[in-house]
């Protein structure tokens, strides 16, 4: 997992610690977050070893977001190869995730922490693309892959089952980092509603 500290206008990004389960599983087990997740029911015990494991990965560069020393939120992000033929770059793809504390929803928390980890991504890590998926009914993940310059590549008909709503269609997104650095990417702070976010989900 990765070892940074990344430090915004307003956040803390630092790798996830043990003591800080108690908490996610908080918010990421209430009813409106889980709603949009892929997993929906998670058991304690088996989350906790998930994170820890988490931290024993080279590629696993997920961080806790704290707001004044209390965790709101979690950014996931995997390190991972591409497609492609042989002779081909290793490691140069990530796949990001997120999940927020409804409470602190409609600050643009998210769209900040979200923004710095996809600055880290390209600018320390080196990948070239990050990639990202919701369901298409989950709008304040859409608009907060949006804000912070992620294109739809993908609409999905019917593709994902949510368990409340049947079969949903559901979004692709990603950046190339060309795109990112010719400053394409929308400004954090913009007031999202970071509410239900999610996206490639953590465990």
């Amino acid at each position: 997992m990765a070892s940074a500290n990344i430090h915004t206008e307003r956040l803390e990004l630092r790798p996830v610690r043990d003591e800080d389960i108690d908490r996610i599983l908080e918010y990421r087990n209430l009813p409106e977050v889980t709603r949009w997740l892929l997993r929906t029911d998670v058991d304690p015990v088996s989350f906790r070893a998930a994170w820890r494991r988490a931290a024993e990965n080279p590629d696993d560069h997920s961080v806790a977001v704290l707001l004044d020393s209390v965790v709101i939120g979690t950014v996931s992000l995997d390190v991972l190869d591409g497609m492609g033929q042989p002779g081909m770059p290793s490691r140069t793809e990530a796949q990001l995730g997120y999940i927020f504390d409804p409470a602190y929803g409609g600050k643009g928390y998210a769209t900040e922490a979200v923004t710095a980890m996809v600055a880290y991504s390209f600018d320390q890590l080196g990948v070239r693309r990050i990639t990202a998926g919701c369901f298409a009914d989950n709008l304040p993940s859409v608009r907060i892959l949006e804000k912070v310059g992620m294109r739809r590549e993908q609409h999905g008909i019917g593709d994902s089952w949510h368990a409340e709503l049947g079969w949903v269609d559901g979004y692709t997104y990603a950046v190339l980092a060309e795109t990112w650095r010719h400053g394409r990417h929308h400004g954090a702070g913009d007031g999202d509603r970071a509410d239900t976010p999610e996206a490639l989900p953590l465990p």
